[in-house]
């Protein structure tokens, strides 16, 4: 490249610089360090712009200029018409046809010819907002209701491109800003963070892509991946994940539905909630959804998209594991009760409005699940999911203390697992008690939930546990380094003196341990201390930073029968998957090879059959499908079998083997 001087045509940017400042600080930039620093330091140092290229092909510059160095600039073609005497009727305004219009020189009434120049790209960019609609000569009205823009997005690269040439252009001539609100895109990068380059050969063909993945697996990836500022790393592994969490749990949700209600031929347009009989874990889906919505249209107007993607992953990744787990035995119901009602309706509703929520981000998915349930039901909506109104939240659903309430049960709930897992106990083997250390007992539905979900007898809160757990604290060395220096070694004397249970207390109920350390008052954080549990014989213990649980590892006989037959049931109903059975096959379960599995097997048959909807057992024989197995330790066959019915003389069905 060679550099050397030249005479170039400039608009004197430098004249409205005050103006570019101005009229930027009025637009929201995402994130708006790039509004305050890339962006607004580049206007506060605006140089004049260089306008003209000395190209052919382009907008060509419109000046003319004349021997007696008048230089005129035209406006319009109906300028153009009345200053020349050969403009033809329909002229073609690129070179070289303009080339060759002259115009009368306004002073000396000599001929103008237009300078060779052509026009810098960016200024076609930056008319953008006011050329595509052919403003000011037509479609006024439009122009002005359409500017400036409410959002444009486009990659950080255009910060010196067409975000500047765009307010540039409307500062001189409207002084405005052409633009309320600008997402500002970072790059894709490759999975190591490189920038993706065909002479590398980490480039990523995009439509190699789309065939892979789907266009709605790869949207929901960037806008879940990070904050679309930020670089994003895009490779095959983090999509499938992207698209395995979100995308395959509610598909998997939307599947169940479409299941049972298909089986019971339930018809959401014919149905309404039973509000008087709603359960609390109707009530609590209903109340999370309204808040999410809340949140979700709150959020996507401040032009944020990864905290909507995150909240809808959260609400489904709950729909899905919390709600539909739990409530799946109210779908096994034979009748249409006021409880199977409320059910469908919930989990209904959840689904068309989770849908509608989402379908900016995944438009192909939401639209297959809102035809599948919605049109196919209700020929008067909207023909698409996308000329649906986007969900309104209804304030009287959301209940923040229940929410909150079940917030804590799950926590409980996934401290009680940590627990039976270091005890090595699984969760179908009940157990006795487990007690909780919580600032305040919780209702007893929740104690229910509880219960059912940590297989476990009672649960107990207490404020302490004193006599189950004890703690030993430890100073730790990098943070008190970094934060008290000079006082270091005190300090280390100190936490080792202290009593580890006030320390602990303390941090739990204020968030602090006040020490006195050389004559200043001194609160220690959680982050200063290395804390251990350490559990008393027959229990075991886990905690968070607000919670404590610790479970009875006591099994006594009662409880370790009841726990094989949990066993039991848990391998027949993986035969039946493993088989192919549909959901509502009835079996005929077979046993044989151990005496003691025989006998529990016949206490509970009852049970058994009501779960896994076994018509009849048989002991001691074999059948096809059967494997053997281990039930708490003892070696056993199990088998299963479709099971055939035949009408009998008293009008009844009887199975045969």
């Amino acid at each position: 490249l060679i550099y050397y001087a030249r005479e170039s045509w400039f608009i004197k940017m430098t004249a409205v610089r005050d103006d570019l400042v101005r009229n930027n600080n009025t637009i929201n930039w995402i994130p708006k360090s790039i509004g305050e620093g890339r962006f607004g330091d580049w206007i506060k140092n605006v140089q004049d712009w260089g306008v003209s290229r000395d190209r052919y092909w382009g907008t060509p510059l419109n000046i003319w200029e004349c021997k007696c160095g008048c230089r005129h600039s035209i406006g319009s073609i109906a300028e153009l018409r009345e200053m020349s005497d050969n403009c033809p009727e329909n002229i073609e305004l690129h070179r070289p046809y303009i080339d060759a219009v002259t115009i009368r020189c306004p002073e000396c009434g000599g001929e103008m010819h237009r300078v060779k120049e052509v026009i810098d790209c960016w200024f076609d960019s930056g008319s953008m907002p006011f050329a595509q609609w052919h403003y000011p000569f037509e479609n006024e009205k439009i122009f002005k209701e359409n500017f400036p823009a409410n959002f444009i997005s486009e990659a950080v690269d255009q910060t010196r491109g067409w975000f500047y040439s765009l307010l540039a252009i409307s500062t001189l001539l409207f002084n405005k800003a052409p633009y309320k609100n600008v997402i500002v895109l970072g790059h894709v990068q490759d999975e190591n963070g490189q920038k993706m380059s065909k002479s590398k050969g980490n480039a990523v063909d995009p439509f190699d892509a789309l065939e892979k993945h789907g266009a709605d697996a790869i949207r929901w990836y960037f806008y879940s991946n990070s904050a679309p500022y930020l670089p994003n790393r895009f490779y095959d592994a983090a999509v499938t994940e992207g698209q395995r969490k979100f995308m395959g749990t509610l598909w998997n949700t939307y599947a169940f539905y479409v299941l049972y209600a298909e089986f019971d031929k339930f018809d959401p347009t014919k149905h309404s909630f039973k509000t008087d009989k709603l359960t609390v874990m109707d009530k609590w889906l209903l109340s999370k959804l309204n808040t999410l919505v809340k949140t979700v249209d709150l959020e996507l107007s401040e032009y944020k998209i990864t905290e909507p993607a995150k909240a809808l992953s959260e609400f489904v990744d709950e729909l899905s594991n919390w709600y539909v787990r739990r409530c799946r035995e109210r779908f096994w119901a034979k009748e249409m009760t006021d409880d199977k009602i409320n059910a469908y309706m919930t989990l209904y509703t959840a689904l068309v409005t989770v849908s509608k929520l989402a379908a900016p981000m995944i438009p192909f998915m939401t639209e297959d699940i809102y035809q599948n349930i919605v049109r196919s039901v209700d020929k008067s909506a909207p023909e698409s999911i996308h000329l649906c109104d986007y969900p309104v939240s209804d304030e009287k659903m959301i209940d923040p203390a229940l929410e909150k309430e079940m917030d804590e049960v799950l926590e409980i709930v996934v401290l009680g697992r940590s627990a039976r897992n270091t005890a090595n106990i699984k969760t179908k083997q009940p157990i006795a008690k487990m007690i909780v250390k919580a600032d305040r007992a919780l209702p007893s539905f929740c104690t229910d939930i509880i219960k059912d979900e940590l297989n476990t007898k009672e649960v107990e809160f207490r404020s302490g546990l004193d006599g189950l757990v004890s703690y030993k604290i430890k100073p730790k060395f990098d943070s008190l380094k970094s934060k008290y220096p000079e006082k270091m070694g005190m300090l280390i004397g100190i936490i080792n003196k202290a009593d580890a249970a006030e320390v602990v207390s303390s941090l739990e109920k204020d968030g602090k341990y006040t020490v006195s350390a050389g004559g200043a008052q001194i609160d220690l954080t959680e982050e200063d201390f290395l804390i251990e549990t350490t559990k008393t014989d027959g229990f075991e213990a886990a905690s968070d930073s607000k919670v404590t649980v610790a479970i009875d590892t006591n099994l006594t006989p009662e409880l370790i029968e009841e726990g094989s037959v949990r066993e039991i049931i848990s391998t027949v109903q993986k035969m039946r998957k493993n088989s192919g059975f549909e959901v509502m096959d009835h079996i005929v379960v077979f046993q044989s090879g151990n005496d003691k599995i025989t006998e529990i097997m016949k206490k509970n048959e009852k049970e058994i059959a009501g779960i896994v909807l076994a018509d009849g057992f048989s002991y001691g024989e074999h059948t096809e499908i059967e494997s053997e197995c281990k039930i708490n330790g003892e070696v056993t066959t199990l088998g299963i079998k479709k099971a055939r019915f035949t009408f009998c003389e008293t009008g009844l069905f009887s199975w045969e083997r």
